[in-house]
């Protein structure tokens, strides 16, 4: 829900109001009673937080999001990369029967 700051038309009293953006506006200050206007700014910027926003969610195969930042060399990911297969311990081979 954003937070709207609002501004009295007679005092000049600043305040921010959380609401949902289906809300209707405020209407009185809540120090004189008298109308109030909804201020309009820019805003704050929207930050992404954790991992994912960029190539690592979207580039685990081999499609044109796997391409790196210069467009032309696929991505470091060891996503893509098959698990090596190791041969097997000595203990897991059979014993060799002598006769």
């Amino acid at each position: 829900m954003p937070t709207y700051e609002y501004k009295c038309k007679v005092c000049g009293h600043r305040f921010e109001e959380f609401q949902k953006m289906s809300d209707e506006p405020l209407r009185e200050c809540p120090k004189c009673s008298c109308e109030v206007e909804r201020l309009i700014h820019g805003g704050s910027g929207v930050i992404f937080k954790g991992g994912g926003w960029y190539v690592t969610e979207y580039g685990k195969g081999k499609s044109s999001a796997s391409v790196g930042a210069k467009g032309s060399e696929p991505s470091d990911s060891k996503a893509d990369e098959k698990p090596e297969e190791k041969p097997p311990k000595e203990k897991d081979k059979p014993a060799v029967k002598e006769d």
